[in-house]
């Protein structure tokens, strides 16, 4: 089995900045190394200050897959609120990207993966860095701002840089269907390959539904469509990535 483990991420700072740097200057990272060959490292964004199992569990599926899956914590700075954009989160990334490439892993062989308000960092990350694919899933504020320091994700979605998935429940109340179809024709307009995937009949995240108790994948359409998201997933991160 990969092995988990705790690190800190250095922030780059300007040579030529006369201030002082600032107090917390690392960045607390968690991640898993995959057994043998490293085929890329995946930064996954999340919204929690404390990383759930199931944040965990994904850590340990993307190293099973090769990958070298790190989080870092963007409330290290003790941030109020439930998300982190603007520079704090640029800087985030950056440290968390330089400490991949730093142990063997090619720019364009780094990926990023967001989930709700961290699926638009994810987004938004794309649109600003050279990153080599990335995936959002059920990521709102797409017609109007999470906050002072993000952007509308039907006004970045047409700066992608990356290749750009997005998973989304069609019943989700943060993202209605039909601005989920806006950032669809908003992405098209990149110069990168996207693909936005709505799931009907799911309320919130595709890749977290709620299936009935003893349901299968022939009887729910829930456990049907976790599966075709991960895979969704995997297979996307598979195809650019290499």
């Amino acid at each position: 089995m990969s092995g988990i483990f705790t690190d800190v991420a250095v922030l780059r700072i300007d040579a030529d900045d006369d201030e002082q740097p600032p107090v917390q200057h690392k960045v607390p990272l968690t991640a898993i190394s995959p057994e043998g060959h490293v085929r890329g490292g995946i930064v996954v964004l999340h919204e929690s200050r404390e990383l759930p199992e199931s944040l965990l569990d994904l850590l340990r599926a993307l190293a099973l897959e090769g990958w070298l899956a790190v989080a870092p914590n963007l409330f290290h700075r003790g941030t109020e609120g439930d998300e982190v954009f603007g520079e704090n989160l640029f800087s985030d990334f950056d440290a968390t990207f330089d400490w991949l490439t730093s142990r063997g892993v090619y720019p364009d062989c780094v990926g990023v993966i967001g989930f709700d308000d961290a699926g638009t960092a994810a987004l938004i990350v794309a649109t600003n860095r050279p990153i080599g694919a990335a995936v959002s899933v059920a990521a709102a504020g797409i017609v109007q701002p999470l906050n002072a320091d993000a952007i509308a994700l039907i006004e970045a979605a047409p700066s992608l840089q990356a290749p750009w998935l997005g998973l989304y429940g069609e019943n989700d109340p943060r993202t209605p269907p039909e601005h989920i179809e806006g950032l669809r024709d908003a992405a098209t307009r990149s110069s990168v390959a996207t693909n936005v995937v709505s799931y009907s009949g799911l309320r919130h995240r595709a890749d977290e539904p709620q299936p009935s108790p003893g349901s299968t994948e022939d009887s729910d359409p829930a456990a049907a469509a976790l599966i075709e998201a991960q895979a969704r997933i995997f297979d996307w991160f598979d195809s650019f990535l290499r």
